[in-house]
């Protein structure tokens, strides 16, 4: 592909900045786009590996103006800014919401309205928007449950139940065509950013897509967000001494990818036109325990002793199992995650070693307890 003038809004992120760095390397001019939320950014600073060859505009996505002046000359957008944080989300609604639905209602508005030469649109979309994983019951076959009932999780039993027979449920990959049923605030506007982003994109014919990301890890995720992903979570608290906390009994699964892969599928979606106006599932297609997530990071590590408590507790709203089935995205664009779990966690602990992380887990864990979130 020639060189283009890409965007990448929240390119100071996680992902946005593994994504501006590979851009960068293969020589499209890049904007980022980011308000450098403290939450994320400690003091709002700009971090330390802020690729020097990307234009930076700081500025929040809620900003109307600023991001029309952003847009001047792009022709291709990532857009990657959001709230992130199941838990938070459901306390801090306005936020979520004006942030991450009203923040794409900004860009795909200026889009709509005003003269542009955008010639294709990204999204980062989100496996949260299908709420519960797919499952299968030996005798009555392939189900999409929902939530389990605080009756069966106060009870401890925690695996799905078949609707017909009662028996436990294996969890099997999910598809893109699985209905969505949101849970929480940040599933509803992920949702939201994504519908918005196709609808928009295919009144206005410009070719979009949306990546429904699975659960990111890797170098650059913040060890000091309690509302982030649990790898980075977990890793927080051990090198703060502490043992990760974990609810229910701990088998619960997600399907981890690593950022590197899920920068390879942004690059496949922006090179290749297959993929125009369609989601896709982004992840590893394989489902992963949350307490071997706990016990792998202790091991690498090197601190085994600090096992983690596994705290029989649960939250409201959370999912039991989720695997990506990722067989369209192979099919039509040629993904194929090329890092293993294993070494992906190697690469957060090489990362994390040289990096504070302050321990926000009980401040958090305090919040959503005097909400009412967490039971047992």
């Amino acid at each position: 592909m020639s060189p283009k003038n890409i965007l990448v809004t929240g390119g100071m992120g996680f992902v946005g900045s593994h994504l501006v760095d590979e851009l960068v390397q293969r020589g499209h001019r890049v904007r980022i786009f980011d308000n450098l939320d403290p939450q994320v950014h400690p003091h709002g600073a700009v971090p330390e590996y802020a690729n020097p060859h990307a234009e930076f505009i700081h500025a929040d996505i809620r900003d109307r103006d600023a991001l029309k002046k952003a847009l001047a000359g792009i022709e291709i957008v990532f857009h990657k800014a959001a709230a992130v944080g199941m838990g938070q989300s459901q306390y801090e609604i306005k936020k979520y919401v004006d942030v991450n639905t009203g923040g794409t209602a900004n860009l795909l508005d200026i889009l709509a309205n005003h003269h542009h030469s955008v010639e294709k649109l990204i999204v980062a979309a989100s496996q949260t928007s299908y709420g519960e994983g797919l499952y299968t019951c030996a005798e009555h076959g392939t189900q999409h449950p929902d939530l389990r009932p605080d009756a069966q999780l106060g009870k401890a039993q925690w695996e799905h139940q078949c609707s017909l027979c009662g028996k436990d449920m294996s969890p099997v990959p999910i598809p893109e065509d699985a209905q969505r049923v949101c849970y929480a605030i940040y599933a509803q506007t992920k949702m939201h950013q994504e519908d918005m982003v196709l609808n928009i994109g295919r009144a206005y014919k410009i070719p979009s897509i949306a990546l429904r990301c699975f659960n990111i890890y890797g170098p650059r995720q913040s060890l000091s967000n309690p509302y982030t992903g649990v790898s980075a979570i977990f890793m927080s608290r051990l090198k703060n001494g502490k043992r990760p906390v974990i609810y229910e009994d701990g088998k619960q699964s997600r399907d981890f990818v690593s950022v590197r892969d899920v920068v390879q599928a942004n690059l496949l979606a922006m090179e290749k036109s297959d993929g125009d106006y369609r989601a896709f599932n982004i992840g590893s297609g394989i489902g992963t325990s949350i307490e071997r997530v706990a016990l792998t990071l202790s091991k690498v590590l090197g601190l085994e002793h600090l096992a983690p408590h596994i705290t029989g507790n649960y939250r409201h709203g959370d999912t039991r199992h989720g695997t990506a089935d990722i067989s369209l995205i192979k099919k039509t664009l040629g993904f194929q995650p090329r890092v293993d779990f294993q070494r992906g966690m190697a690469e957060l602990v090489a990362w994390g070693r040289n990096h504070t992380a302050t321990d926000g887990f009980a401040k958090a864990q305090r919040a959503l307890q005097q909400k009412g979130l967490i039971a047992g």
